[in-house]
């Protein structure tokens, strides 16, 4: 597939988006606009446009290539996402309510009012460095494919590959933020399910199988295993440890991140925030067998062309995740190839704008205050705002610099790593929140509580097979973390009179 025709279609893209974003944003774009969308957000866009923000550029490249990995995945990510849709639903039902009867612009503003600055502090800190280091790991993995098919072939450095890519999502959020995004991310959606249905298509076409026949193909193959009920101890996809795991890690980095809940706060009434989550799930549920399906059919498709999984430039090992892109950027045509390019990008940057909307959102709220009435049309609130976005894109970007330059791809695991140990504490704080009745906190020591509690989790992964007689965790993991800090509360936890209303 020709790199300037690939190229020319990203700057059609980007085009599209920043006029989007000028319409949405012409009338109003001040705070609350940013921020809350002013709170008229439409549930059913909402619902379709949280799929984009969910599933990552790394979500439709990694998943598939994950389930003919050579350690055996198949479809065991099915029973981490059946976890995921149980986790929504407890967000659903727990979560939003509380949001709502608060009526909060960042969630940790709750946290502020249960259990004290220091504590809000913490929440919101916790969810910056974490946010942080996920989306600008995210937009790294995509943006070494964007080099490796495209820019390499200009001479652009890889550098300039991400600045003009943060640039881009920078054009159309500084101004409309979550209004803009609201719409951007439902067409940025579509795309993405629009580019999993035909890779589906073209690649049965290249096969000569019609659906049916596609998917008896699948189920025969050697690629569809969904449970795995062998070896509790040492198997990391024991079906139980990925349900309980999907269905922690949905909460803590789902209904306590701001990025997504943001979205959900931008809706006039709790009702049409449930239909939204309800029907997200749902949509999410679905897409996620549609991915695995297009895997399985991506190691047909090799094996029967003699298509080897492509090596990693670093380490020189067989790198799943680009098996994807390259079966769809050169061995199935010019419109796969497009089409592959669309749902890649789409994913991409409609993970990547929400999170540097969310940031900028908390980092205004949360340490600036900005939610306060009068910064709503106050100019230089809105002119602060706009720095704050500004340096966050800048953050990201030094982020993305210093992961390739240290030239690792295990540094990527170890900061995905980081991030999802870190939501562990926010699990234990809006638990005491939340269940924990007339005991308020020694304020000041709960920073201190949520940075042992993840160096104890990870001692715990580390030694768990001696410890534990074998045991090895997997995202599981981060229900210990929340406990460890739950405990931890309670040992810093103080009798009140007071009783919480929250």
């Amino acid at each position: 597939m020709s790199p300037t025709v690939l190229l020319c279609f990203l700057i059609g893209y980007f085009l599209v988006l920043i006029i989007i974003s000028f319409v949405t944003s012409k009338d109003s774009s001040d705070n609350n606009s940013f921020f809350v969308a002013n709170r008229n957000s439409k549930w059913y866009l909402v619902a379709f446009g949280m799929i984009g923000t969910a599933l990552s550029g790394v979500t439709f490249i990694s998943v598939p290539g994950e389930v003919g990995a050579p350690a055996g995945n198949q479809f065991q990510y099915f029973q981490f996402v059946l976890g995921n849709a149980v986790g929504f639903i407890i967000i659903c039902t727990v979560l939003l309510p509380l949001y709502y009867r608060m009526k909060l612009t960042s969630i940790y503003s709750y946290i502020e009012q249960r259990l004290g600055h220091y504590s809000y502090k913490t929440a919101a800190s916790i969810f910056l460095l974490s946010r942080t280091l996920g989306s600008a790991t995210r937009l790294y993995l995509v943006v070494i494919v964007l080099q490796r098919f495209i820019f390499d072939n200009y001479g652009i450095p890889f550098w300039l590959t991400v600045l003009i890519s943060l640039a881009l999502i920078w054009s159309y959020t500084f101004k409309g933020g979550l209004k803009t995004i609201i719409i951007t991310d439902t067409l940025q959606t579509f795309f993405l399910v629009l580019s999993v249905f035909l890779t589906i298509y073209f690649i049965c076409s290249s096969l000569n199988l019609n659906i049916p026949q596609a998917f008896e193909t699948i189920k025969s193959s050697s690629y569809s295993k969904i449970f795995f009920w062998d070896d509790f101890l040492t198997n990391k996809w024991y079906f139980s440890k990925q349900f309980i795991g999907g269905i922690f890690v949905t909460i803590a980095m789902t209904g306590l991140d701001q990025d997504l809940m943001q979205k959900n706060l931008s809706m006039g009434t709790i009702k049409e925030a449930q239909k939204n989550m309800f029907t997200f799930t749902g949509v999410f549920v679905v897409l996620n067998v549609f991915f695995l399906s297009v895997g399985a059919l991506l190691y047909i498709f090799a094996a029967k062309n003699g298509i080897d999984i492509p090596l990693d430039h670093i380490t020189g090992k067989p790198r799943t995740d680009l098996l994807f892109p390259e079966i769809a950027l050169n061995n199935l045509g010019a419109v796969p190839a497009i089409i592959f390019m669309l749902g890649l990008t789409a994913a991409t940057f409609a993970t990547t704008d929400s999170a540097l909307t969310a940031l900028t959102t908390s980092f205004c709220v949360d340490f600036l205050g900005m939610a306060k009435a009068e910064n709503v049309n106050n100019k230089d609130a809105v002119k602060k705002r706009h720095t704050v976005h500004v340096a966050f894109s800048i953050l990201m970007f030094l982020v993305i610099i210093v992961i390739n330059a240290l030239n690792s791809s295990s540094v990527v695991s170890l900061i995905f790593t980081i991030a999802s140990y870190t939501y562990g504490p926010l699990l234990g704080l809006y638990s005491f929140g939340l269940f924990v009745k007339k005991r308020g906190l020694h304020d000041k020591l709960v920073p201190m509580i949520c940075i042992l509690s993840p160096f104890l989790c990870y001692l715990l992964s580390s030694y768990s097979k001696e410890i534990l007689g074998g045991y090895v965790f997997s995202v599981e993991l981060i229900l210990i973390n929340g406990l460890i800090t739950f405990i931890g509360l309670l040992f810093i936890s103080k009798k009140t009179d007071a009783q919480t209303k929250f």
